[in-house]
Order: structure tokens, then C-alpha cells, then sequence
């Protein structure tokens, strides 16, 4: 690789939470569309994929890691242009709470604005994420 590979920025956010519960919680794909507004309102499991049809870019692939005890929500998201996204995600114990750490990464033609907005959106994702896990008691 030479020295002008993607950019990466880990993004994370502290969960009030148990480690376990927030696993749980966001490794099921079919609360995204309560925390993951980029996949729009919806999103349903067809064979062994779940698609996102009405989401911003338009319809759009989710392929998940399996279900693990190391934490990882790593998962593909598969663009309607063809392009492939890879996001790491994971959920790591903090203390008697949680913490979610996603690593965005800049894809190429990404502009500054972009890549800005990006992080935004999955800081936005991450906190009602964690208003979602902190409002269970």
C-alpha cells in the first residue's frame, strides 16, 4: 500500500449500559432503523442479506459478522452503485458501562466535506444509540 491510504477516525460513544445489553441490542439488524438513520426508515431480511430499500443513497445490502462474545458488529454495506463499505464496529467493556467504537473510513474521490459529514452521521447514529440503551432500565 503506499502512503496515501484511506484515512480512518475512530468514533466512539459511552453506553450506560452493560457490555452484554448493548451487544444484544445492536447486533440485531432489525433495530438499525432506530439508531442508524443512514439506513433510512427500514430494513427487512430477504434470504440471507437485510436490505435497505428506502435509504438515502437508495437501496442498499447490510451483511453482518456473526453473532460473537468478542464484541465486533463488523458489517458490509453494499452501495446501489456496486462499491462495497466495510465499517468495524465494536462494543467493548468501560468500567460497569460500554463503549462503541466505530472506525470510519474515508473511501477514495472523498472530499474533506464529505468524509466531515460522514463522521457527523455516525456520531448522530452512536448517540441516539445510547439514548436508546440508556432509556432501558
Amino acid at each position: 500500500m503506499n502512503s496515501t491510504g484511506l484515512a480512518s477516525r475512530h468514533i466512539s460513544i459511552r453506553i450506560d449500559r452493560p457490555v452484554e445489553e448493548v451487544y444484544a441490542y445492536a447486533s440485531d439488524p432489525a433495530h438499525l432503523p432506530a439508531w442508524a438513520q443512514g439506513l433510512g426508515g427500514a430494513i427487512e431480511k430477504i434470504g440471507d442479506q437485510w436490505v435497505a430499500a428506502s435509504s438515502p443513497m437508495g437501496r442498499v445490502v447490510v451483511s453482518f459478522a456473526p453473532l460473537n462474545d468478542f464484541g465486533v458488529l463488523d458489517h458490509h454495506v453494499t452501495l446501489p452503485s456496486g462499491m462495497t463499505v466495510y465499517n468495524p464496529v465494536r462494543v467493548i467493556s468501560n468500567e460497569a458501562g460500554s463503549e462503541v467504537v466505530f472506525t470510519l473510513r474515508r473511501q477514495a474521490q472523498m472530499s474533506d466535506a464529505d468524509f466531515e459529514r460522514d463522521a457527523g452521521m455516525v456520531a448522530d447514529d452512536l448517540a441516539r444509540l445510547r439514548t436508546l440503551m440508556e432509556s432501558k432500565s
